[in-house]
């Protein structure tokens, strides 16, 4: 009677624990993230950013087939990721879709896929030495309401392996889909002015750049032309835009114009930079196969030197270069093209520290980017903080202008020893602070009662380059991907970069600092793999069964023994 009352007090106990400890469950949340580099811990901008969905957001994840190991990899890390999106927010609902699965109509799925920008890469699955072609699409689109962005699941890296690309993607994987939920999820609040009317890059020649930005800011064009007239009221409404693009001007800015800006930027206005010093055009190049280049002055030294940096009118050239075609003769009715590294055209990747945590948000994690006559920027002492982005390789120098440049430069091989002592010259600044002034103690240009010395807090990114914005057209005249060159068939890192830029100067939610996450992503060895392929098999499926048919056969023969007696 004892035993039976003593067994009914056990279990309801159990249930009475059970109860509390689900309507504890109910109103606390707690997960918890074993892993050592606590890739599946949401930050706390993502949470910010999901918490204020209220409606259902749909996502759909193109990454199902029959794939490598490390595509299922990337696919089971997207997986949980979406998983803990989710557990926060139940509106969030995704699935996995392979969009090839039926045979009939491939190509025009394929085709489909391909006007919504949703580019689809050829991998090859190697299964015990039998090698087959599958087409991957590593994307997902994200739906809410109306508005519809697409999320790339894998970044470009050029020469990286696969494994190499799947981890740096792993990475980017919160930043990606945050960076998404916001875009489509978020109303548009900043503003960005496209300044024009000194020769800057016209819409088509920046228009993938356009397209990209348009999808997070509101952006119209300004003109300094009204400044010859009312310079206060330019000023006034330059200031309703929080930031102001500067693409490649190529004629000098009046000093009235060039106290707009300063104002707008003493005032807190962020601006973006994209300058040439020198003057030379690489399609004047491949026409004429010779030009010069010479210094171009945009009357903007003297603001420059006064932020804390000087764009000096040379041009870098480096050993670590991006390749360009040249017509090297013909076969049959065709144009034989061969490639040939350009010197004058360096392949910069992204200035990195030693400790990864350091690494600016813009840079991180970020292939080559393609520069095309650059110039070196120097760094000067002031109370402005300046973090130099990118430079050139170690194996790198700068040469004066006025220089003849000729297509032949392709032949010449210079080593090592030619830049010894002359490398890592930067090309791209991140300057913030308390900017002052440079008609601080001078004579204004115009007169202006709400002049300011020195006011508010700004930021602000200068690129001694204005063709790392610019995108190249197709034989339409259509504009490809901004990073994409048609010549070599090569995609760089310039549209990432750009809109790394873009995000920083005006993120207030802290978003672009996701980027920053380290993950450590552990992948088999694929010939150790195949060359322990029946060991493996047999340690991984024949030893749990062996060790459950023991334990079987243990509590049989003791279960036997002990009720025999």
């Amino acid at each position: 009677m004892k035993t039976k009352k003593h067994i009914l007090k056990s279990l309801f106990s159990t249930l009475a624990i059970l109860v509390i400890l689900n309507l504890a469950g109910h109103f606390i949340f707690k997960r918890f993230d074993l892993t050592a580099d606590k890739r599946y811990t949401l930050s706390q901008t993502s949470l910010n950013i999901i918490k204020n969905i209220k409606q259902p957001i749909y996502v759909d994840v193109y990454l199902e087939g029959n794939f490598p190991g490390e595509f299922k990899k990337l696919q089971s890390e997207t997986q949980q990721l979406l998983e803990e999106f989710k557990a926060y927010n139940g509106n969030i609902i995704f699935q996995f879709i392979n969009p090839l699965e039926k045979e009939d109509g491939r190509d025009k799925i394929m085709q489909q896929f391909l006007d919504r920008g949703l580019t689809p890469i050829n991998v090859t699955v190697d299964e015990k030495g039998m090698q087959t072609q599958e087409v991957v699409f590593p994307w997902a689109v994200i739906s809410y309401g109306s508005k519809k962005t697409k999320v790339p699941l894998l970044k470009n890296m050029m020469g990286a392996s696969t494994a190499a690309k799947v981890v740096s993607s792993v990475q980017h994987l919160e930043y990606a889909f945050a960076n998404g939920f916001n875009t489509v999820s978020k109303d548009k609040e900043k503003k960005i002015a496209i300044l024009k009317g000194n020769g800057e890059l016209q819409d088509f020649q920046i228009a993938d750049f356009l397209k990209s930005v348009r999808e997070n800011y509101y952006i119209g064009p300004f003109t300094l032309d009204s400044v010859t007239k009312s310079p206060q009221n330019t000023l006034l409404a330059l200031q309703k835009y929080d930031l102001a693009v500067i693409a490649k001007p190529t004629e000098a800015f009046s000093d009235a114009e060039k106290q707009v800006l300063d104002q707008y930027i003493i005032h807190g206005g962020k601006t973006l930079w994209l300058l040439d010093q020198v003057t030379i055009e690489m399609d004047s190049l491949m026409t004429s196969g010779a030009s010069l280049a010479y210094p171009r002055d945009l009357n903007l030294n003297d603001q420059f030197f006064k932020y804390g940096l000087r764009i000096k009118p040379d041009l870098i050239k480096d050993i670590m270069a991006t390749p360009i075609a040249l017509a090297t003769g013909s076969q049959g009715s065709g144009t034989q093209y061969s490639r040939f590294p350009w010197l004058y055209s360096p392949l910069i990747y992204p200035f990195e520290t030693t400790d990864k945590s350091k690494t600016n948000p813009i840079v991180s994690n970020l292939d080559g980017i393609k520069f095309e006559f650059s110039n070196p920027i120097e760094i000067l002492k002031n109370d402005i903080k300046k973090t130099i982005l990118l430079q050139s390789s170690p194996y790198s120098k700068a040469i004066g202008t006025p220089i003849p440049v000729k297509l032949q430069m392709v032949e010449e091989r210079p080593t090592q020893k030619d830049f010894i002592n002359s490398g890592n010259i930067p090309v791209a600044v991140l300057l913030e602070g308390k900017f002052h002034s440079v008609y601080q103690n001078r004579v204004l240009s115009y007169k202006d009662s709400n002049f300011k010395a020195i006011d508010k807090n700004s930021k602000m990114i200068v690129i001694s380059d204005g063709d790392v914005i610019k995108n190249q057209l197709d034989k339409s005249g259509e504009p490809l991907e901004l990073g994409y060159d048609k010549w070599t068939n090569k995609l760089y890192a310039n549209k990432e970069f750009m809109m790394n830029c873009v995000n920083y100067l005006l993120d207030d939610t802290g978003l672009i600092n996701i980027r920053s996450k380290e993950v450590n992503l552990p992948l088999l060895d694929k010939e150790k793999v195949i060359e322990n392929y029946t060991l493996t098999q047999v340690i991984t499926i024949g030893v749990p069964i062996i060790i459950l048919m023991i334990f079987g056969v243990a509590f049989t023969f003791f279960r036997k023994r002990k009720y025999s007696k």
